[in-house]
């Protein structure tokens, strides 16, 4: 569990890479894409140790990974901009939020969470079609795992609405 863990937290970084990004220049941003492929090698080497798929199987798995990673990726990206307005109206009014912002950011957020899990049932349908229902059980349960250590970091670091 702890190698979820050190990944999550890293995985946060992807997630608010685009926040960060905006703050240092070409440089930075060439550190950060090179920390996002290392991240994102990472999670493949932690999903491959798991899923215990046999040769056949990771034929029809991986493209299946690769296409579901780019598609949670544009959700992140989302989920990064979200963030980073809301980072905006609670500096801008010293912690508090106006009424039609915060109906405008939680419209969006809770837009996000609809899109990733329509995307995470799709993705499990087209999985569960080349492997196992336990295998695609597992694979959907180390994503749970990992992307609820992101939201557990990010929830840590967002103060409230007020």
């Amino acid at each position: 569990m702890r190698s979820f863990a050190v990944l999550a937290c890293s995985l946060f970084m992807l997630t608010a890479s685009p926040v960060l990004a905006q703050d240092g220049g070409a440089a930075s941003d060439t550190n950060m894409e090179i920390l996002k492929e290392k991240l994102k090698a990472d999670k493949k080497l932690l999903v491959a140790s798991n899923m215990e798929l046999t040769d056949a199987e990771a034929k029809k798995f991986w493209p299946l990974y690769d296409a579901y990673q780019m598609d949670l990726n544009q959700v992140n990206d989302r989920l990064a901009k979200v963030i980073s307005d809301y980072a905006s109206a609670y500096n801008e009014g010293n912690g508090l939020i106006k009424e039609d912002t915060a109906k405008k950011l939680l419209n969006e957020a809770l837009a996000i969470e609809d899109t990733e899990v329509k995307l995470k049932r799709t993705y499990a349908d087209k999985i569960g079609k080349v492997l196992s229902a336990t295998k695609t059980a597992r694979y959907i349960q180390i994503e749970n795992k990992v992307r609820a250590l992101i939201k557990f970091e990010l929830a840590g670091r967002i103060p409230l609405v007020y």
